[in-house]
């Protein structure tokens, strides 16, 4: 086998979503500032920047405000202020409002700007060209390269042209190495290569598990007498249980499009729970129905999140490398919002490569500097005051979960002193099948609701069907003789997209998995999920997966 072809620079960033494309921006502004000038690439397995960004999304600026101060004058997509709020109560037939003022401050939206995530990504990595950075779409960073000592130097892509049985088409083109001196992380919640770092490197050692969420979003046209530009509304409640974390986001945007989205905790316990259809089920709700009717779906996507807040965030440094963004875990529940935690992560870690270099480094060490600016940062004190939020609801439930937490931001302004702990990853939380009600979902009307397969249509998903499959199984025999047996196949249900599905022989006999990859929207819920931790997800061949215009 030849030897690769390499690329090299200063830095290498691996994901354009907020966190990575920020930290290309800042270092770009560092090395002008110092007059050293850095070369900064970006690889993106997105087929274009933005294609993979799923976020709800309403953006505070803070962040932003500091790396590009004129983003407005800049064109920045930012065109829908936020003008009313609203939090509902849900219960199955009715509904309750709670005045804004009574929510924690961390709660409240006034300043903020619902927007597109894909776009405003779109318009960051517009800025990142302009200032010298390299950005490549459709390359899917598939390998960490390590040294004798192991210390990172770099990424591989993977190879383009392969086929399902591992031979070569035509087609074929050989992975490309791109080396650095130094390389961040910045693939998002559960991004693959940085779950192998967390292993390799200890970087969990001293954490809590992290804890995840799945985010099903649509994007809707509705009545233009029904819209109203930068209006937010949350909902709590129905359906879910008092066991089970999980709640709503409405926001309207400009051109009467609006986002429709649900959110569930991964912890839930019961395995006949589908959250797909659990917000398809949500849309039927007499407060929310009428918001739609007469409207129509654009657009559908499914994204896991991170949950665990400050106790889950790793260590996020290691020889040659750092986690940046939602490969560590920023997002702040309470405000259900990250990306301005993960554009100043990207900012900090930028701003420690940019001061190694600058004093002769090259990339030998470890940068403990990125970690202690973080811990001097205010995305900690955010955070640190956040950091009860999630772990009281997986305590107690929602309902006196979020009186606790109610009481731990409003009245102790998130300083008690005590911190509670997440004590399970989610993949350990179900129970048996014959200890949890089954559950009987409603079949879907066609006019709010809708089944898997449309939605995934809607979702453009794109892979080469004749290519290696990326779900990767670690025991053949898990899926039937454990996951069916005692939990009735819970990855049928978990996976927005029907990627996993239990088929027999006509008479019913010799169930087996058979996994539709082709649909695969890059959740990551079945890496996170599946009971014995048998499901493995790896980086398909770059440009595959959804391509989200709008979301």
């Amino acid at each position: 086998m030849s030897e690769r072809e390499y690329m090299e620079y200063d830095v290498v960033i691996v994901g354009a979503g907020p966190a990575g494309l920020a930290a290309a921006i800042r270092l770009r502004q560092l090395g002008e500032e110092s007059g050293r000038e850095i070369s900064v690439c970006v690889l993106e397995k997105g087929s274009e920047v933005g294609a993979h960004i799923l976020s709800g999304a309403v953006l505070e600026t803070r962040a932003l405000d500091e790396l590009i101060p004129d983003w407005s004058d800049k064109g920045a997509p930012l065109n829908a202020p936020v003008s009313e709020e609203k939090f509902l109560f849900l219960t199955e037939s009715g509904s309750r409002s709670m005045p804004i003022w009574m929510l924690p401050k961390q709660m409240h939206n006034h300043g903020n700007h619902v927007v597109s995530l894909g776009n405003v990504c779109r318009w960051m990595a517009e800025q990142a060209e302009a200032a010298g950075v390299e950005i490549y779409p459709g390359f899917a960073a598939a390998e960490v390269l390590l040294d004798e000592q192991d210390r990172v130097y770099g990424v591989a892509t993977n190879d383009m042209g392969v086929a399902a049985d591992g031979s070569h088409k035509p087609s074929y083109t050989p992975g490309i190495e791109l080396r650095a001196k130094y390389t961040m992380f910045a693939e998002g919640c559960r991004g693959s290569l940085s779950q192998q770092l967390m292993q390799t490197f200890g970087l969990r050692e001293n954490s809590d598990p992290q804890t995840y969420g799945i985010g099903i979003k649509e994007l809707w046209e509705v009545d233009p007498a029904k819209h109203k530009l930068g209006t937010v509304i949350h909902t709590a409640g129905w359906p879910m249980d008092s066991n089970t974390w999980g709640g709503s986001f409405i926001y309207h945007l400009e051109n009467n499009q609006v986002y429709v989205g649900y959110v569930i905790g991964l912890d839930y316990e019961n395995p006949h729970l589908s959250p797909f259809d659990e917000f398809q089920r949500f849309k039927t709700h007499p407060a929310i129905r009428p918001m739609l009717e007469g409207g129509k779906r654009v657009s559908y996507g499914a994204r896991a999140l991170n949950e665990g807040g400050l106790q889950s965030i790793p260590k996020l440094v290691f020889p040659g490398g750092m986690l940046i963004g939602c490969s560590a875990g920023f997002l702040n529940v309470p405000k259900i919002k990250g990306s301005h935690n993960a554009m100043k992560t990207g900012m900090l870690a930028a701003e420690s490569v940019a001061e190694a270099l600058a004093g002769g480094d090259e990339g030998q060490g470890t940068l403990e500097s990125y970690p202690e600016k973080f811990r001097q940062s205010w995305v900690h004190e955010e955070l640190h005051r956040a950091r009860n939020f999630r772990p009281a609801a997986a305590r107690w439930g929602m309902r006196f979960g979020t009186l606790y937490a109610g009481f731990d931001l409003k009245v102790l302004g998130g300083k008690a002193p005590w911190t509670l702990h997440h004590k399970h990853a989610d993949n350990e939380t179900l129970k048996p099948k014959d200890q949890m009600p089954k559950i009987e979902y409603p079949k879907p009307d066609g006019v709010v609701s809708f089944d898997k397969l449309s939605s995934v249509f809607l979702a453009n998903v794109a892979h080469d069907e004749d290519q290696p499959c990326h779900l990767k199984l670690r025991d053949d025999s898990v899926p039937v003789e454990y996951n069916l047996a005692n939990f009735d196949a819970p990855e049928q249900r978990y996976c927005p997209a029907s990627v996993y599905e239990i088929v027999r022989d006509n008479d019913g006999s010799n169930p087996r998995l058979q996994i539709n990859f082709t649909n695969c929207v890059h959740c990551k819920t079945c890496d996170i999920k599946d009971p014995k931790q048998n499901i493995q997800w790896t980086t398909p061949e770059g440009g595959g997966g959804p391509n989200y215009p709008n979301m």
